[in-house]
């Protein structure tokens, strides 16, 4: 059973919707500024012990903070967009219609 909202209802719902995703996008911004920079410090610390840059760049103890708060980051996302992130209806109409379209040309 589908309820009706009334129109302020449907403002409510569509703001909340919107600030979810604006601190989403906040989150990421977060994420990729502080990754960065950490793993700057990181690399060049290793530098600082003895490592060439191609052993500090390519070791993975500098990037596993990106693994780790990247799954945080994903939960996010599924919890702001939704399961489907990609495979979703649109996505299944648009190869629907796609695939109508190679049929139609082959006859």
């Amino acid at each position: 059973m589908k309820q009706q909202f009334t129109q302020e209802q449907q403002y409510i719902l569509a703001r909340k919707k919107v600030e979810k995703i604006r601190k989403f996008y906040k989150h990421l911004a977060t994420y990729i500024i502080i990754n960065t920079f950490l793993s700057a410090i990181f690399i060049l610390g290793d530098i600082n012990d003895g490592d060439t840059f191609n052993e500090a760049f390519w070791n993975y103890h500098n990037y596993k903070i990106w693994l780790y708060w990247g799954i945080g980051i994903l939960f996010q996302a599924i919890s702001t967009f939704g399961m489907p992130l990609f495979l979703n209806k649109d996505w299944e109409q648009r190869k629907i219609n796609e695939y109508l379209k190679q049929e139609n040309r082959k006859r």
